[in-house]
């Protein structure tokens, strides 16, 4: 267990590296200090110039109130997707297949069986979940997965109702493919929620690969997209390009990278994404229906190796740029807004889970902007793989290595 306590002294160092809490108020309070260093001082790795001020690097916060991080279980098997039950209990998928019910105490119980066979190999496996928010009644669970095919690996939505007991899926059917399908093994996207309207809402990739990149342009591809589907695989009604030629109906909007994070706002509605940039170029964006968001014609990062990406431009008409972005890189995965009460100052704040950066962001929003930035469980030195908020209002996060977190108020 680790806890954080207000200090009286915040050094650069403190801003930038640490889990501890600072003395400045949260940027949501009237006189908000907004002063301090950002949280990043390595250097970019591509040196173009942001489209608008605070649209990267913005200046860093720190959480006033005490609070605690506390490790409940380390004994998951490379989780990658977390959810809350009605109940409280969380939902956890694991990569090679499995899918486990925690309790908020870190008990984590067997396998679910029932859950279909899933192409682990690279990047794949079982990815996001969510549950039915009828699910008292219904019992309802959907879920992302990487699946091999024929044609190829693809990204599948399949749904199962969980028996009475917890212990295995019933009625298990696949509703929704991802194609085409291809033969790589990376960027599958792989988030889903459920919308105001019980629509689906999910995330795929363009698959890595230079050759599938355009996809993420192509209008008659799904991969690199937003998608929006029914909860029996359809393409939901009010979509943009429903009636549109030459486009696939399903689409929400496209020229996405690899998305990892989606999240609704609580107080507007609105769709946020988080996708990987290559080297640099990690984004946050305002997802808007048939909006164009520009990978891989435009993009704040280089190629891996250093080469610059297609043309070497951040914008272009047409193109929605992010709201945010990093480099060096966050490598974001999975994302919630906080809507609890116990720590007011992140009321509506974006927690972003990082991989290579190995910490959780806190991303203050304000009017549609990022205002301030902060970095938590600096210290754990983890891959931070997705975060939910449960009943009681504390923050609970997976690692890559197997471990379970809960971020709040002391219990």
């Amino acid at each position: 267990m680790f806890k954080f306590l207000p200090t009286l002294f915040v050094t650069l160092s403190v801003v930038s590296g640490s889990c501890g809490t600072n003395t400045a108020k949260g940027v949501n309070s009237p006189g908000a200090d907004t002063s301090l260093p950002a949280v990043e001082t390595k250097s970019p790795n591509a040196q173009y110039p942001p489209a608008f001020p605070g649209q990267t690097r913005i200046a860093g916060v720190k959480t006033t109130q005490a609070y605690e991080g506390k490790m409940l279980n380390d004994q998951l098997q490379s989780p990658w997707g977390i959810t809350t039950f009605p109940d409280g209990r969380l939902l956890i998928t694991q990569k090679e297949g499995a899918m486990r019910i925690a309790t908020t105490a870190g008990v984590v119980g067997e396998p679910i069986a029932g859950v279909p066979a899933v192409n682990s190999a690279g990047q794949g496996g079982l990815l996001g979940v969510v549950v039915d928010p009828a699910f008292a009644q219904n019992r309802m669970v959907y879920w992302s997965f990487s699946e091999k095919t024929a044609d190829g690996n693809l990204t599948a939505i399949a749904k199962g109702k969980l028996s009475a007991d917890d212990k295995s899926l019933e009625n298990v059917s696949v509703i929704y493919r991802a194609t085409p399908g291809y033969k790589g093994t990376l960027h599958y996207g792989g988030r889903i929620l459920i919308d105001k309207s019980g629509n689906l809402v999910i995330s795929t990739g363009e698959r890595s690969d230079k050759q599938t990149r355009p996809q993420a342009q192509d209008l008659n591809s799904g991969l690199g997209k937003v998608i929006r589907i029914t909860k029996e695989g359809k393409p939901a009604e009010g979509n943009p390009f429903l009636n549109q030629a030459n486009a696939r109906p399903e689409i929400y909007s496209y020229g996405h990278r690899n998305v990892q994070g989606l999240a609704f706002h609580p107080t507007t509605g609105d769709l946020w994404e988080n996708e990987f940039g290559p080297r640099g170029g990690d984004e946050i964006n305002r997802i808007q229906p048939g909006k164009n968001y520009g990978w891989p014609t435009i993009t704040y990062g280089i190629e891996y190796g250093g080469d610059k990406v297609g043309e070497a431009i951040t914008q272009k008409e047409g193109m929605e740029q992010p709201v945010y972005y990093w480099d060096p890189v966050l490598s974001p995965s999975g994302m919630t807004f906080y809507t609890g009460d116990a720590i007011a100052e992140w009321k509506n704040n974006l927690f972003v889970c990082g991989l290579s950066s190995m910490h959780i962001a806190r991303l203050v929003i304000n009017n549609n902007k990022v205002t301030g930035e902060e970095r938590l469980l600096v210290n754990e030195k983890q891959r931070f793989r997705d975060i939910t908020q449960g009943k009681d209002g504390a923050l609970y996060a997976i690692t890559d290595n197997g471990k379970l977190y809960r971020i709040g108020v002391k219990n």
